[in-house]
């Protein structure tokens, strides 16, 4: 027994309509159902194809405030300005990256109108892991504390290769 992957991603919003602009124009994506009044569900919904993943939506009161609990879609680097221009002209908040450790990949952060927060970002698990790997040697060799900081040596025995996992 196991699981096989995420089935489907679901966001509650205000607006169906203002959402879907955002999907499609902003973030590319495919609308593929809307309910319209028939909903055969808890309210009127939306089903989208973003990056191969099934979005729904679903029209209700949104989250009452702003967290970091994120959804990240993965883009390429050089598509990120893109998105960004298409994201203003739809006029979604954008919020600051959080700090960096050089090659673990640029990020975009965005709040839609019902407080989500997505990312689109461009790295992955394995590069992430291959640079914190890199900041726990430069410490074990006395090259400072590194991008990790003063933790670089703690950090070490957590860090799995992803070839490694099952």
């Amino acid at each position: 027994m196991a699981i096989s992957g995420i089935s489907h991603l679901t966001f509650v919003v205000r607006d169906l309509d203002r959402t879907t602009r955002l999907f499609v124009e902003g973030l590319g994506a495919q609308e593929v159902y809307a309910s319209g009044a028939d909903s055969r569900s808890l309210s009127p919904e939306k089903f989208f194809l973003l990056g191969g993943i099934w979005i729904a939506t679903m029209q209700g009161e949104p989250l009452p405030a702003r967290s970091y609990r994120h959804v990240a879609f993965a883009v390429a680097a050089a598509e990120l300005p893109g998105y960004r221009v298409r994201l203003e002209a739809l006029g979604v908040e954008f919020g600051p990256s959080r700090p960096r450790i050089e090659g673990e990949g640029e990020s975009l952060y965005f709040h839609d109108f019902d407080n989500h927060l997505f990312e689109l970002h461009a790295g992955t698990l394995e590069a992430r892991l291959q640079v914190y790997r890199a900041a726990v040697t430069a410490a074990r060799l006395g090259a400072g504390e590194g991008p990790l900081g003063r933790n670089a040596r703690s950090v070490e025995a957590r860090i799995r290769s992803t070839e490694d996992l099952p």
